[in-house]
């Protein structure tokens, strides 16, 4: 049964009607407020098709809901019993502080940062998580992570709880300035580190973060790789600005394999105050992520590689895998994204994709494992097995929502939930929502932790 897409209005976040229209190779996220007029931005543009990416799920809800559908999506989240997907991955801020003043950042951090959470506070948050959702995979986010000290110690903490995976969101620049700093979170038994990676020349981090940072970018991928910490490279792609180089950035991951782990793209969403809308140049969509690493890999990565997700919403995100080559090339591991002539594949129920991701994410994000076994003269399968043991790539997108572009079906069915302060589990494109002129429904008005 189709559902009628519902978004919000971009000036006051008041829940509205919305529809998508197709015109030729684009599609728009069309939308209309009593008050406030209407609203029309591009959300998908070319091939694969807007309609052929699609693929139903069965709901898989969460665990335990801590808060009840009442006045309707998105001013329910908690998550509410009516959210359709349980968590995958819970990203935690352990502090609203950064080193960095990007102006794409989602968190919007900076100078007035309240005080850190506290680790007793950090434990309690845990506890919320796993009475939610069980021991799923954990982000440590902000704010820039690095800038607390005892950062070591929330490590510890949740490996304590019995997380199995955690992951650091980082910009890497403590990691790539401090000697030993990568060794001492591995030895506190961090994973894996989402690197805010967006280009190979400095041009791109002075416009994106405001000055040249490449040379302490390299230095933290030395760093970690040496901590043996899997590393995934995560490039905020701005039309302009580094939707150039995402194949260099691609050329850049298999280089540094197997240490880097993935290559995890980010399409630019416009979070914060924008009085005028963003108009549809300043705007990249997943099919364009595609084709645009096909064109710059010279076919070595083919738009048809790609699959949709298995758990997300299918218009959230797209992966595939690739064996890096003894030659330093691509061989592709996952294909057979939709082309509009095969039949559509049942329904799968969304626990099922939820479980395979979350397995995914901790083999293949973390450090690169030991080698198989292997006789002294191997045949072909043998080298090509062993080989995928370690030299993996994972590559993926994931189109985040903003004001303009929300669409209530797909944050319904979001497996990536923030855990605000006060122990209530939000889905991402929710939690960090602004209007035009910055009013936050969650972000910054959540209060302290529960007891």
């Amino acid at each position: 049964m189709s559902r009628i897409p519902r978004s919000v209005c971009p000036v006051c976040l008041r829940p509205i009607p919305a529809r998508h229209e197709t015109v030729g190779e684009e599609t728009f996220l069309v939308k209309e407020c009593p008050d406030h007029g209407v609203f029309k931005t591009v959300v998908w543009r070319g091939e694969p098709g807007f309609h052929d990416w699609s693929r139903p799920k069965v709901p898989s809800p969460p665990g335990k809901p801590f808060t009840r559908a009442d006045r309707g999506c998105p001013l329910d989240c908690g998550l509410c019993d009516a959210h359709r997907q349980h968590t995958c991955t819970a990203v935690m801020e352990v502090t609203w502080r950064c080193d960095l003043g990007c102006p794409v950042c989602f968190a919007s951090s900076g100078r007035a940062a309240p005080p850190d959470p506290t680790v007793r506070e950090m434990a309690r948050l845990f506890d919320r998580v796993f009475e939610a959702s069980g021991h799923c995979n954990i982000q440590l986010s902000g704010g820039e992570p690095t800038v607390r000290d005892d950062l070591p110690d929330l490590i510890r903490l949740g490996k304590s709880k019995g997380f199995p995976f955690i992951q650091l969101n980082t910009n890497g620049l403590r990691i790539g300035r401090e000697p030993g700093y990568a060794r001492i979170l591995a030895e506190a038994g961090l994973d894996s580190v989402f690197l805010q990676f967006d280009g190979t020349g400095d041009d791109i981090y002075t416009v994106l973060r405001g000055r040249p940072l490449l040379d302490l970018k390299l230095a933290a991928l030395d760093a970690l790789t040496g901590a043996g910490i899997g590393i995934v490279l995560v490039p905020t792609v701005v039309p302009g600005v580094n939707d150039h180089d995402l194949g260099a950035i691609l050329k850049l991951a298999t280089v540094r394999s197997p240490s880097v782990r993935g290559v995890h793209f980010q399409p630019v969403s416009y979070f914060g105050r924008y009085p005028q809308a963003p108009g549809d140049d300043q705007r990249i969509t997943l099919p364009e992520v595609m084709r645009f690493l096909e064109a710059q890999t010279g076919g070595v990565v083919r738009a048809r590689d790609f699959l949709p997700p298995g758990c997300e919403h299918s218009h959230c995100s797209f992966h595939a895998n690739y064996l890096v080559t003894e030659a330093g090339g691509l061989h592709r591991l996952s294909a057979g994204g939709a082309c509009g002539c095969a039949p559509r594949p049942a329904p799968r129920p969304a626990s099922e994709g939820a479980d395979k991701a979350k397995a995914f994410v901790k083999r293949q994000w973390a450090g690169p494992g030991e080698a198989l076994p292997m006789a002294d003269v191997p045949d072909g399968l043998d080298a090509f097995i062993a080989r995928a043991a370690t030299h993996t790539l994972a590559v993926s997108a994931m189109a985040f929502q903003d004001a303009w572009t929300l669409d209530l079906e797909r944050l319904k069915g979001c497996c990536i939930h923030e855990v605000s302060p006060d122990g209530r589990l939000i889905p991402f494109c929710a939690y960090n929502l602004t209007s035009m002129d910055g009013e936050t429904l969650y972000r910054g008005k959540c209060g302290p932790a529960r007891s």
